[in-house]
């Protein structure tokens, strides 16, 4: 076998190169065809039935009250604080957002929105900072426009908040604006469950209503709540702004347990009544609020099952929408 190496003749005769013919010029005609909008496409993928799509709240248009069709006036209120004590804790911020109604429950306009930041004395907790975003330096120096806030609730025929039994002390100290006003709570006069919610938290009825926000703001939660309570839930589309303003409506009563045994306490804890020690000149006794048209059963079963005595007659105040959630 010769190992000998072949040397490259240079000028040998080559195999001709093989030359490729050039690919194809395939012409792609554009489309003629308009690209699909955002919420055909979040359409689409919900119709498949694997995902649920969440739109970004986008606040109504705000119009004077003289252009509105309809003749009452709420204000949804959210107040942003440094605690939950009314006695010892401060207001940091304010959020308003007012709405016309008619008597039947239909919703009108957006007439009003209001929003302010107020330095407290205090420097705001971290915790608090944490749940609102609210820092020092953002309220550094501010001070709330009372004046315009009084101006937007003196009108005002119902004054709503998620949470009226926090919310409505607070205001109280506020400005004497809000101590005549008939208040009604979204959170305690609709019946979310029996709508489909999961829960009457604010955040939990957003998510479900297929919306999201910026949330623990006043004015951006004061709009989400609006947007939920004016869309029709459950399985008779009923309108939750509809249902609370009937609850509004009702008179309630409220009923102290006064000298009740002792021994009797977890059996009115597990009826829903709450502990009051007296400490904001209420009776020192057990007590819960009741439908009018429920006194007499609830009567009754106080008499029969926590009092030893048939003919007992607990303190019972009749409260109306003026009277209800305050301190």
């Amino acid at each position: 076998m010769n190992s000998t190496p072949r040397q490259f003749d240079m000028f040998e005769s080559q195999p001709e190169p093989v030359v490729q013919a050039p690919a194809p010029v395939i012409a792609v005609q554009k489309s003629k065809q308009k690209p699909e909008t955002e919420e055909a496409l979040a359409q689409q993928l919900e119709k498949t039935g694997n995902f649920r799509i969440l739109r970004r709240l986008i606040p109504r248009p705000v119009i004077s009250r003289a252009e509105s069709k309809f003749d009452k006036l709420a204000v949804l209120i959210d107040t942003e604080t440094t605690g939950l004590d009314h006695k010892s804790d401060q207001v940091i911020e304010v959020g308003v957002v007012a709405f016309t109604y008619n008597d039947d429950g239909a919703v009108g306009d957006v007439v009003g929105v209001f929003n302010g930041l107020q330095q407290p004395t205090i420097p705001i907790p971290a915790e608090i900072t944490r749940i609102t975003g609210i820092t020092d330096e953002m309220v550094r120096g501010q001070v709330l426009d009372l004046k315009t806030l009084e101006n937007m609730i003196e009108p005002a025929d119902l004054v709503i908040a998620h949470n009226a039994r926090f919310d409505r002390p607070f205001c109280e100290k506020l400005s004497p604006v809000f101590v005549p006003k008939a208040w009604a709570c979204s959170v305690a006069e609709i019946q979310w469950a029996g709508l489909g919610f999961e829960g009457s938290k604010l955040g939990y009825l957003v998510g479900q209503a297929g919306l999201f926000h910026n949330g623990h703001r006043a004015t951006d939660d004061c709009h989400a709540l609006l947007e939920v309570l004016i869309r029709p839930a459950g399985a008779a589309k009923t309108i939750p702004f509809t249902e609370l303003l009937l609850s509004s409506r009702k008179s309630r009563i409220r009923i102290y347990a006064e000298n009740s045994p002792f021994d009797m306490k977890d059996h009115l804890k597990k009826r829903g009544y709450r502990w009051s020690d007296g400490s904001d000149g209420r009776p020192k006794a057990w007590w819960t609020e009741i439908d009018e048209a429920q006194y007499a059963d609830e009567l009754h079963y106080l008499r029969t099952e926590i009092y030893p005595w048939k003919d007992a007659e607990p303190l019972a105040i009749k409260l109306t929408a003026a009277d209800r959630f305050k301190t």
